[in-house]
């Protein structure tokens, strides 16, 4: 079971099931994979759902990991995958236990109260 880190800024990657990517950089790495999964904020990976938590770094300073999220964007498609693929071949999502409910959890549990 990976724990979820709780200190310093992390670089990440979030995926779609169709592998649509997208790269960032937060402080706060489990309130940001959150809004990603509930879609807080309109913009690419609620349009695309990327949603999934595939692969990160943690850093102490700030600015290495900016360095880092610009240095991933810069890639082309097979080297991004290829690292996720290093550390999680089966592109798990590593915060699938972070939190009481998934929104899919949410939304079959509404689904059954509806009918």
């Amino acid at each position: 079971m990976l724990r979820m880190p709780s200190k310093g800024y992390f670089t990440y990657i979030v995926a779609s099931r169709s592998h649509t990517l997208y790269i960032g950089v937060t402080s706060d790495l489990r309130k940001r994979v959150f809004q990603h999964k509930w879609k807080e904020h309109d913009g690419f990976t609620a349009r695309y759902n990327c949603d999934r938590l595939v692969w990160f770094e943690v850093y102490e300073d700030i600015f290495r990991a900016i360095r880092r999220e610009k240095e991933l964007k810069g890639w082309k498609r097979a080297r991004k995958i290829a690292l996720i693929e290093m550390a999680n071949v089966t592109w798990e999502d590593l915060s699938h236990n972070w939190y009481e409910y998934e929104p899919a959890d949410y939304r079959r549990a509404s689904d059954r109260m509806n009918t």
